[in-house]
């Protein structure tokens, strides 16, 4: 779908950090949108669903499950 959005669980990004993944609502936002930057009228709607898309994406690779039986966030952990 849209090729700029990098992979965010390990092992491909060990540590995505705030940034990583705002990043990559904001890319997915921008190309269902249609729209590099909204405008004004849209502007909140546009960055409420940014949240919404980062908050999913938190929380799915806090839980994902890689191969070997353990979540994506264990594996993080004991990289550590």
């Amino acid at each position: 779908m849209c090729r700029s959005i990098k992979t965010l669980r390990p092992p491909y990004t060990e540590d995505p950090g705030v940034e990583d993944v705002e990043a990559a609502a904001r890319q997915y936002v921008r190309k269902i949108s249609g729209f590099h930057r909204p405008a004004p009228h849209n502007e909140e709607v546009f960055e409420k669903a940014i949240q919404v898309i980062a908050a999913a994406t938190e929380e799915l690779l806090a839980t994902l499950v890689v191969r070997g039986g353990k979540k994506a966030a264990d594996q993080e952990d004991k990289s550590a």
